[in-house]
């Protein structure tokens, strides 16, 4: 899964990285040229369409997606584990309704053959098929991650369950930040005592 996330991460940066440069040019050009290449925010559309579906993959690997738990915690652990599954459950539901519809979507646009309304008049099947690629591949990863839920609620694993589907804790996030930081400065940074404790603070209340 990490292997995933890893290709998902360099998909999703590659994207951004790639219309900075072309809004970047399209910037230099208007101003020391006076001359458009006509293209930057038909091409900024479609990559918030590929970048937005691989950011639902992206969160749903990382546990990013926000859920509402002021409860949660309060709740007897076997509860909060058939709450967990159940949040993926309906995620799951959602991502191949999400799929299902934009699969008409991109019936229609062939059929129809339609293009973009610009001066480049792109073909729509193009970017509206990365888009619906990146919409069942979050189907997929939802639909595996509730199955995994569902077979370890039916084991009576709640502890994994706990671990692997329960919403991020306070702690968990700082923990996180501090070692993606220690990775990007190539050294090791250890919580400091405030961090812990207010962490612990977060949770407990």
């Amino acid at each position: 899964m990490n292997r995933v996330q890893r290709v998902l991460a360099w998909a999703f940066g590659a994207i951004f990285v790639a219309l900075s440069i072309v809004v970047s040019i399209e910037t230099l050009a208007r101003k020391l040229l006076n001359y458009s290449i006509q293209g930057a925010d038909e091409l900024g559309g479609y990559a918030l369409a590929a970048g937005s579906v691989i950011a639902f993959s992206l969160a749903l690997i990382g546990r990013n997606h926000i859920r509402v738990d002021v409860f949660h915690e309060r709740f007897p652990k076997r509860l909060q584990a058939w709450l967990n599954v159940l949040s993926y459950v309906l995620l799951a539901a959602f991502a191949v309704l999400l799929a299902f519809v934009a699969f008409k979507v991109v019936a229609d646009t062939l059929a129809y053959r339609s293009t973009a309304p610009t001066p480049w008049q792109t073909p729509l099947i193009w970017p509206q098929g990365v888009w619906y690629a990146g919409l069942v591949v979050f189907a997929l990863l939802a639909v595996g991650y509730a199955s995994r839920a569902v077979w370890l609620l039916i084991r009576g694993d709640i502890d994994t369950i706990d671990r692997d589907f329960q919403p991020k804790s306070a702690k968990e996030e700082v923990r996180e930040e501090l070692e993606d930081f220690a990775h990007r400065g190539g050294t090791q940074v250890a919580m400091p005592p405030s961090a812990e404790f207010t962490a612990g603070t977060r949770e407990a209340a």
